[in-house]
């Protein structure tokens, strides 16, 4: 019994530092595909208005519903160039 207990341990030990990591992964990807999706977006804002938005607040809600990414990071938009980037802190 005592064997077993060691055992479901050592996985326990293994397996959450793992789990962590992951989150840390995926919150990245979030951020960057929100990026992406947003470029994209004021590309297409481009095409139908015929200039680039003037401000990333434009896009909100005809084209998405959020202008942050999911871990709440804050996104800048320069309007000269349309390029959409994750704010350095």
């Amino acid at each position: 019994m005592l064997i077993v207990l060691m055992i479901i341990s050592i996985l326990l030990l293994i397996a959450v530092p793992n789990m962590s990591n992951n989150n840390d992964v995926a919150a990245s990807k979030g951020c960057e595909a929100t990026v992406k999706l947003l470029q994209a977006q004021v590309y297409a804002y481009e095409i139908e208005e015929g200039e680039l938005p003037s401000h990333l607040d434009v896009l909100s809600p005809d084209y998405v519903d959020k202008l942050t990414c999911p871990d709440g990071t804050e996104l800048d938009y320069s309007p000269g160039s349309g390029k959409v980037t994750i704010k350095s802190s």
